[in-house]
């Protein structure tokens, strides 16, 4: 256990308001990560494909250009995050609302335990102890408080993550989210913290941007599906109106969107203007 102001209590967690008493770990010592940078990752509870992709892609970048990925194991973006980060060989660490005892939900359990085979589950309450909607919302700000930016690629409106955002903003950390669809409800969470005044987020190069991390020093993004391979094959090969990608891969129309905004994301392909695409 580790008691606020102690020696080895995290310093960044020292300064922010109503920083935890204590702090319960399992797996890697906070100290073996907290001198790295450090992204917090959190988003709605019902994740929809292009939320799933989006935490992947840039999960998946950051963690392989050494950023540490902090995320509250909950369902959606959160274990979304933890996933990616662990199938790109990178450090994640948890932040629960319970004790170390009881990971919740359920469901995330299996996910827990292949955190802590290399990086680490945090919480400031015992073990034995019962978990309420309140504990939540202040698990929240020592996810914040850990990192250095806080990322949100999809939130609805009334999501928790936007607590998470609030926390960010008191503590004086720069909160970043990921524009989508306006008519998508998961997204209204995201496209209202930009238009208050977070940072768009398009590609990893962004958050690396704002670590003051080279771009150069990450590798560059691959195709991940076999519609992305297809599509950037027609526009490459000259295709650029979406109407006639469409035509000639047979891809419906919500999966060749969202295959068009990942590429797009990747930095492979960049529009054109009247619906057409071009090859970077």
């Amino acid at each position: 256990m580790l008691k606020l102001g102690g020696r080895d209590f995290p310093e960044i967690l020292n300064t922010i308001p109503y920083p935890p008493k204590q702090l319960y770990w399992s797996g890697q010592p906070p100290a073996a990560w907290l001198d790295k940078p450090k992204v917090a990752v959190v988003g709605g509870r019902k994740i929809t494909p292009y939320g799933k992709a989006v935490t992947e892609r840039l999960v998946s970048d950051l963690a392989r250009a050494g950023v540490v990925i902090i995320s509250g194991l909950a369902f959606g973006v959160d274990v979304t995050a933890h996933n990616s980060a662990l199938a790109a060989n990178g450090l994640t660490v948890a932040v629960l609302a319970s004790g170390l005892d009881n990971i919740t939900p359920r469901s995330n359990y299996q996910t827990g335990q292949r955190i802590l085979q290399t990086g680490t589950l945090i919480s400031e309450r015992p073990a034995g102890s019962l978990v309420n909607r309140g504990l939540f919302v202040m698990r929240n700000r020592i996810i914040s408080g850990l990192a250095d930016i806080v990322l949100i690629p999809e939130a609805g409106l009334k999501s928790g993550s936007l607590h998470t955002a609030r926390f960010a903003l008191e503590q004086g950390k720069t909160v970043m989210a990921v524009p989508g669809n306006i008519t998508s409800p998961m997204s209204e969470g995201c496209n209202n913290l930009i238009k208050s005044g977070a940072v768009p987020v398009t590609s990893a190069d962004d958050i690396l941007f704002a670590l003051n991390i080279k771009a150069a020093d990450k590798p560059q993004p691959v195709l991940v599906s076999e519609d992305e391979k297809r599509i950037y094959t027609y526009i490459k090969d000259g295709l650029s109106s979406q109407d006639e990608i469409a035509a000639a891969s047979r891809i419906a129309g919500p999966q060749l969107a969202s295959a068009l905004t990942m590429l797009e994301i990747a930095g492979h392909i960049r529009p054109a203007g009247g619906g057409n695409w071009v090859a970077s």
